[in-house]
């Protein structure tokens, strides 16, 4: 059945890329079509998270994702179209964790994005822009027990991770293009059942495209977006294999210059793990970057956080103190 391939496709992100494209270093990203989707490209995702804070001082997460699967390398049109949509939203609070998950079918305008202006969508859930810079979005979504509705704003420039924007996971060289908008500022309201809630805070947007990111023996990831309390930020992820780990990441400067980091730079190592959804994972873990003297302990806020979508994983917003305060996310999956 497509949806289950759609689940599937993101499950095993190290099956072969037989006929779709592959990145190439060298390439440079192209904006505003590159925010745009890539159908010639096998697995694709726009991801926004953002910690926020109401007005009382409690902690919550919210995130908004969509995700392209294409079953076949080439489009067609209509209901012939291989283009898989899906999409999740989750509301993360320290004591409740909700979510809930859209799929869609290409073709049929149930989901899409365009990129001048920008819209992403699916059903009614929206991220939306009044031109194609996303320096600002507004952002909708709702569940059975919740909903948001945010607008962003940005005033920094996006970031190309890896070598502009080329993205290497692997030893043996698998890779994805991938840039990302960590600075937005955010103010709007979240609804839970006891009503609505004003809330302010930050947001990080993540986009990625690729054909075959990761390599065979890899089974999972632990990706954390970090925002440090001097106005640095940093993206870091840990990719797991049979043959080792790989880790790679990006330092950002306040002034939002972003620094590439070699792989084995990035060190995040599990501290505390919690029974979660039948399976045991690291919800504190010890960062480190000694470059830049960071050494720091991440706390999931709720770690609980188990998205239980048809391609299941953790994701939820964490707490940083030691040698840095701060806040971001964390996503674990394959375990």
């Amino acid at each position: 059945m497509p949806l289950g391939a759609l689940a599937q496709g993101f499950a095993n992100l190290g099956t072969e890329a037989t006929g779709f494209a592959v990145p190439e270093r060298g390439v440079a990203l192209r904006f505003p079509e590159d925010h745009a989707a890539h159908p010639e490209y096998r697995i694709e995702w726009w991801y926004l998270t953002a910690n926020l804070r109401t007005a009382e001082g409690t902690d919550l997460g919210i995130q908004w994702t969509l995700f392209r699967s294409a079953l076949a390398p080439k489009e067609r049109a209509g209901w012939q179209s291989p283009q898989i949509w899906m999409g999740h939203a989750a509301l993360t609070t320290a004591t409740t964790h909700r979510f809930a998950e859209r799929l869609g079918r290409g073709g049929t305008g149930q989901a899409g994005v365009s990129a001048a202006p920008f819209s992403a969508w699916i059903d009614d859930w929206e991220m939306t822009s009044p031109d194609a810079s996303l320096e600002k979005l507004t952002l909708t979504a709702r569940g059975q027990d919740f909903s948001y509705d945010l607008d962003l704003a940005a005033d920094a420039p996006l970031i190309l991770h890896g070598d502009a924007g080329y993205s290497v996971k692997s030893a043996d060289g698998q890779a994805s293009y991938y840039y990302a908008q960590p600075a937005y500022e955010v103010q709007g309201t979240v609804t839970l059942p006891e009503g609505p809630v004003n809330v302010t805070g930050s947001a990080w947007l993540d986009r990625e495209w690729s054909s075959q990111p990761l390599a065979e023996d890899q089974t999972g990831w632990d990706w954390f977006s970090l925002r440090l309390d001097d106005g640095s930020k940093l993206m870091g992820f840990v990719l797991r294999g049979d043959r080792g780990d790989f880790t790679s990441g990006t330092w950002i400067s306040p002034d939002g210059t972003a620094h590439p980091l070699p792989p084995g730079a990035f060190q995040a190592t599990p501290q505390d793990w919690s029974e979660v959804a039948g399976r045991s994972l690291p919800t504190t873990w010890q960062v480190a970057l000694p470059e830049r003297d960071i050494d720091i302990r991440v706390r999931a806020l709720n770690p609980k956080a188990w998205m239980g979508t048809r391609f299941s994983y953790w994701e939820g917003p964490i707490l940083i103190s030691g040698s840095h305060s701060g806040s971001g996310y964390l996503e674990m999956t394959g375990y």
